[in-house]
C-alpha cells in the first residue's frame, strides 16, 4: 500500500517533537532532583530510583538536544 512509503517527517515538526522531548524532560528532572533533597527526601524515598530517574531525564534532555542539533545542522547546510 502507499502508506508504507510515506513521507519522513517536515523538519518543522521534528523540531516540535525534539523541543517537547527537551521540555518534558526537563520538568521531570527538576522534580526528580526535588525528591532527592533532604528537607523531601524522608525515611520513604527510594534514592536509588530517583537516582535511576535522574539519569533517564539526563539522557533524554541529551537525546533531545542531539536531534535538534542534527536537524538545524542539516537546515543550515542545504
Amino acid at each position: 500500500s502507499a502508506s508504507a512509503f510515506a513521507p519522513q517527517k517536515p523538519r518543522s515538526e521534528l523540531v516540535r517533537t525534539s523541543l517537547r522531548l527537551l521540555t518534558s524532560s526537563a520538568y521531570r528532572l527538576q522534580s526528580e532532583c526535588r525528591k532527592a533533597l533532604p528537607a523531601e527526601g524522608g525515611p520513604g524515598t527510594d534514592i536509588q530510583l530517583v537516582t535511576q530517574q535522574v539519569i533517564q531525564c539526563a539522557y533524554d534532555i541529551a537525546k533531545a538536544a542531539k536531534q535538534l542539533v542534527t536537524i538545524t545542522t542539516k537546515e543550515n547546510n542545504n
